[in-house]
């Protein structure tokens, strides 16, 4: 009986676990190089604690083309935290998008 127990645990916590899996995200490559970033007015935070997440060119593929995303204010995912931005980095195979991310200070 303990012996059932313990093998029913085991596979529960496998369970678990098996469901803690988080996927990388997809590699959004573009053949041609991204415009310029575009000139955004910084609209004035809603708190103390936001801090301005600038805009970037998103990939929607060969027919569509470039698309502006723009910028946000965002709360830091750590007290003290600084954004680093996203950028387009040249392969040589087009452009590659390099996702922006929270860091410590």
């Amino acid at each position: 009986m303990r012996c059932r127990s313990l093998s029913t645990s085991i596979v529960a916590v496998g369970l678990l676990l098996a469901g803690c899996y988080v996927a990388p995200a997809p590699t959004v490559q573009a053949p041609p190089a991204p415009p310029p970033p575009q000139v955004e007015a910084v609209p004035p935070g809603p708190g103390p604690a936001y801090v301005w997440v600038p805009g970037h060119w998103t990939w929607r593929g060969p027919r569509r083309g470039y698309a502006w995303v723009p910028g946000h204010y965002a709360v830091p995912a750590q007290p003290g935290w600084v954004w680093v931005p996203g950028y387009w980095a040249h392969t040589g195979g087009g452009y590659v998008w390099v996702e922006g991310h929270w860091r410590a200070r």
